[in-house]
């Protein structure tokens, strides 16, 4: 059985100044660029069952820079969609919402999206655990995404709910791995640098 390894996307100009970023496509910055490729000796001589990583640029160019060949997008994988709070900080959010987070009220609908509930993110997630159980008995699984929602993901594969995705604070370029442990998913490494 193998093991699911997370690859968080380099630095953005919006993930470095706080701003929600779901479907706004933004290119990796010069420093995330090198985020990704500092990921490549981690990842670099291990046969991979599969390989997936969201549809989004920042997610592709970040697998391409870290070796991973023959990624497949996988649209499941895009970020959390943020709806009327994309490229919104939270500091800003809070100034009209003082209460409000993420994980327990989601984000509201906007005009270019619909926005989505911590429930609705999980039912995603549990959409590409699916495809990710399928592949693991043949060896590692890596999936190249974002933030938030690999946060989803990790919940959802310790059987937590969605919404539990906050105890896992996930850096931009970094790796980490669900494994198990006595037949139970455990995490065992997280927010890891060369």
């Amino acid at each position: 059985m193998g093991d699911l390894l997370l690859v968080r996307h380099g630095e953005t100009e919006w993930s470095r100044s706080g701003q929600h970023t779901s479907h706004t496509d933004l290119p990796l910055t010069p420093h995330g660029e090198e985020q990704a490729k500092s990921l490549a000796p981690l990842l670099s001589g291990r046969p991979f069952a599969l390989v997936l990583t969201s549809p989004l640029g920042r997610a592709v160019r970040t697998a391409e820079l870290a070796g991973l060949v023959g990624a497949v997008p996988d649209a499941d994988l895009r970020e959390w969609d943020y709806g009327g709070y994309e490229g919104v900080t939270s500091v800003d959010i809070h100034r009209v919402r003082p209460g409000w987070d993420l994980w327990t009220d989601g984000a509201p609908p906007g005009a270019e999206s619909p926005g989505e509930s911590p429930e609705q993110a999980g039912r995603r997630a549990d959409r590409v655990l699916s495809r990710v159980e399928a592949a693991l008995p043949d060896g590692d699984v890596v999936l190249v995404a974002h933030g938030h929602f690999l946060r989803v993901v990790t919940a959802r594969r310790l059987g937590l709910p969605p919404s539990e995705g906050r105890l896992f604070q996930l850096a931009t370029g970094t790796l980490s791995r669900l494994s198990t442990e006595h037949g139970h998913p455990v995490v065992a490494e997280w927010n890891t640098r060369p």
